[in-house]
């Protein structure tokens, strides 16, 4: 599900004039969210040889150098190395870990210094182990989907960090205290990647476990008051949607944040979130390396949209897919079940269309499907109107499943932005509604226009069995992580493993659906629309 060219510098180079102007997390999400603005069009793969161009001159790569390859690797490998507190800590020694799931008991509170389990395990990850990232050969840069490095759509292996537990640590459990927060907005398997971080440090030997309440804010509001957590008080929290902790947008500098994290002796942050929250974990991290405070803060990315870089989903998204299936369901009755009937279907994406793509493939019950990369004229005899007519003619219903991304050139721009900075968007599905509803009055054709917006029903749903599963291993690599030393990075799944990336090559620009992908092409051809331009 990747969909960007993965090229020498460009992200290193957009993040560094981002982060150059981070002063407080409310800020660098605002200045984030303008990034993501202009980097929309430029991502857009809809012409490969326009890209190529464009990278060669940004990048200044010379496909003429017979040892360009190399050079790409080398920079590559950089560019996805894992930061250690070694790099600010140099002389920190490692230890053997407690991590050993042949003992037959968990570490208890009277370490004595020994550490060792006494048994030898097969089942810790070598530091060299690697993950390859596209495992997909494009021999032409025409194919569906290409994603190239130059114009001659060569094959170079890029290979990222296998996530796992190390046989060596660098944090005593005895000296921990972990914290952790859940930023942003509501996303089903919250509590369950809470409920692993737990359980996960407390099989290390852990007794010193926090949640910080309602986000960044919990840093700096004195009401708020940390939360004591133990695996007995989140057995069962992931039977049940929501945040233990609860979330806010925004919060306090990051100067204030990590001045919060010395007082209260915390030296392992997880940070559950998205774009916004990973640039301001990101901060964190540097803020830390700067004091020379040897904490470990380590980043579970949190989008229901599915818009984060490099990774095959983000926890939440099978669930949203799932769950919007029933708001599609009942349009389609209600639309089935009506003279001329038109259901409208609103789901989540602010810049990315994951969300409506995939559930209009799993439903096979959606007529048009919009999102926010691929621009539609709703008026004109090539627009959706004209099309939801033709369907109405000719099969007696359409259902319209739109992102609320979609369309926003559409509609009145604002300059109204939420706590986390980003742009408050149009309603694009009352617009579509009430101009489908004009639109047929106008032609004297009746129509029954029903409109469902399901967003809160379905952020608010516990996680199903799939979304479980990889937040109970997401929870767990990133405990694996934060014991072996690493900090500034967070954990994904890629190709199908585990992973771990630098957060700044993560939050560049958020994740898009390629328009040139088989997955869209397969959307399209279930939905069977044409072209809306």
């Amino acid at each position: 599900m990747n969909t960007h060219v993965i090229t020498p510098n460009l992200n290193t180079t957009l993040l560094h004039h981002h982060h150059h102007h981070v002063h407080g997390l409310t800020n660098s999400s605002h200045r984030y969210s303008k990034t993501n603005h202009r980097l929309f069009h430029s991502f857009k793969v809809s012409n490969n040889v326009r890209v190529f161009s464009e990278l060669k001159s940004q990048n200044k790569i010379d496909y003429n150098d017979p040892d360009w390859k190399d050079k790409f690797k080398e920079d590559f490998e950089a560019r996805f190395r894992l930061p250690h507190i070694t790099d600010i800590f140099p002389d920190a020694s490692s230890m053997r870990s407690t991590f050993c799931l042949k003992m037959r008991a968990p570490i208890t509170r009277d370490f004595h210094g020994n550490y060792d389990s006494g048994e030898e395990w097969n089942g810790y990850i070598s530091d060299n182990d690697r993950v390859l990232l596209k495992t997909i050969y494009h021999s032409s840069p025409t194919s569906a989907g290409a994603q190239c490095i130059d114009p001659g759509c060569n094959w170079v292996e890029q290979w990222v960090h296998r996530a796992g537990p190390r046989k060596n640590i660098y944090f005593k459990p005895e000296e921990v205290k972990a914290a952790i927060v859940t930023c942003g907005g509501l996303c089903p398997g919250l509590n369950d990647v809470i409920r692993q971080i737990v359980i996960t440090l407390e099989i290390y030997g852990v007794t010193e476990i926090v949640g910080i309440p309602f986000g960044y804010r919990g840093f700096s509001d004195k009401e708020l008051m940390e939360i004591p957590l133990s695996r007995k008080v989140v057995q069962n929290i992931h039977l049940s949607g929501g945040s233990l902790l609860g979330v806010s947008r925004g919060g306090p500098g990051v100067s204030e944040i990590v001045d919060s994290l010395e007082e209260r002796g915390i030296n392992m942050l997880f940070v559950l979130g998205g774009n916004g929250t990973h640039a301001g974990a990101n901060a964190i991290h540097d803020e830390c390396c700067k004091r020379r405070i040897k904490v470990s803060v380590i980043g579970v990315p949190k989008t229901i949209d599915n818009d984060i870089l490099l990774m095959d989903k983000t926890f939440g998204f099978d669930t949203a897919v799932e769950e919007a299936q029933r708001a599609i369901y009942s349009a389609y009755i209600e639309a089935h079940s009506a003279y001329h009937g038109i259901g409208i279907v609103k789901l989540m994406g602010r810049s990315s269309g994951f969300i409506a793509m995939q559930s209009s493939l799993a439903s096979g019950q959606i007529d048009v499907c919009l999102i926010p990369e691929v621009p539609f004229d709703l008026h004109g005899p090539h627009g959706v109107l004209s099309h939801l007519k033709y369907l109405i003619e000719s099969k007696g219903s359409a259902v319209v499943c739109v992102a609320e991304g979609a369309g926003q050139n559409l509609l009145q721009k604002t300059n109204d932005t939420d706590p986390s900075g980003n742009a408050k968007l149009g309603d694009i599905g009352v617009y579509i509604q009430q101009e489908t509803k004009n639109y047929f009055k106008e032609n004297d054709i009746h129509a029954d226009v029903k409109y469902i917006d399901p967003t809160y029903m379905i952020r608010a749903c516990r996680a199903n069995a799939s979304d479980g599963i990889l937040c109970t291993v997401l929870g767990q690599n990133a405990v694996h992580g934060a014991f072996a030393g690493y900090s500034g990075i967070t954990v994904g799944i890629c190709n199908t493993h585990y992973a771990y990336f630098p957060i700044t090559e993560v939050i560049s620009h958020p994740q898009l659906v390629d328009p040139n992908s088989r997955m869209w092409h397969r959307c399209l051809t279930s939905t069977g629309q044409p072209d809306f331009i």
